[in-house]
């Protein structure tokens, strides 16, 4: 990979498109912005398919459109709710789904283990300065309460590799749909912790806002199950015809 400069660069882009995406979610959740940060997830899915228009020039069915026309006025509207824009939201959704975007241009060229190490391996510099840097500053909290804040830290990095190795193991294996509607349960549970977990409070007009996003979500699902029987069927009538 370091042979060749394209799939670097390639890989450099995932790795810090993935960082951003972390940090973000991090400084939500610190912050007590989880319902917030859950609505980003649920907007994911609207802005992969809208830079697949603006990136890649593919051409949207009418549903699909619906579902970036419902997903836009969501945002509008919950931007007046909130009485500015939801950037954490806002930012999830475009840093994942860029990074799907770089996924999808590396394609098959590295597996889901070396893909992920590589841009592990690419962001460890950067990892090693900030860390130098917080430690010489005197902000450094890795011993504090040793062992279990130590620990605590360390396996927060398998907690987050984990799924992301298994998601891409499981890409190869399940349908598009069915993964399609399964990460519709990352941000359902992140809402259900924020609200009735972690304490924070959603007042009616913003669950109205979610609602909003749901209805997009609803309508973007409909039309990939539509499509996907469409092509089996054709398909189907192609191995008859072939018969």
């Amino acid at each position: 990979m370091f042979g060749n400069p394209r799939m670097l660069g390639a890989v450099t882009l995932a790795g810090l498109l993935i960082a951003v995406n972390w940090t973000i979610y991090v400084g939500a959740v610190v912050s007590h912005h989880v319902t917030e940060a859950s609505l980003g997830y649920f907007l994911n899915p609207i802005v992969t398919v809208a830079i697949g228009v603006v990136v890649l020039r593919e051409r949207l069915r009418r549903l699909q459109w619906l579902a970036v026309a419902i997903g836009l006025g969501a945002g509008v509207y919950l931007s007046v709710d909130f009485g500015r824009p939801p950037w954490i939201a806002v930012g999830l959704a475009l840093s994942f789904a860029l990074y799907g975007l770089m996924k999808k241009r590396i394609g098959t060229s590295l597996g889901a283990f070396q893909s992920l190490t590589s841009e592990t391996a690419v962001l460890l510099p950067i990892a090693l300065a900030i860390l130098v840097w917080v430690e010489v500053s005197g902000q450094s909290t890795f011993a504090v309460d040793s062992p279990s804040h130590p620990l605590l830290l360390a396996s927060a990095g398998m907690v987050t590799a984990g799924p992301l190795l298994l998601f891409a193991a499981a890409a190869r294996r399940v349908p598009l749909v069915t993964i399609g509607l399964l990460q519709f349960i990352t941000p359902v549970l992140q809402l259900l912790c924020g609200v009735l977990i972690l304490g924070e409070t959603m007042k009616t007009s913003r669950w109205i806002g979610f609602g909003i996003v749901w209805v997009a979500l609803l309508v973007l699902t409909i039309d990939s199950i539509r499509s996907i029987r469409s092509r089996r069927r054709l398909a189907g009538a192609a191995e008859c015809t072939a018969v």
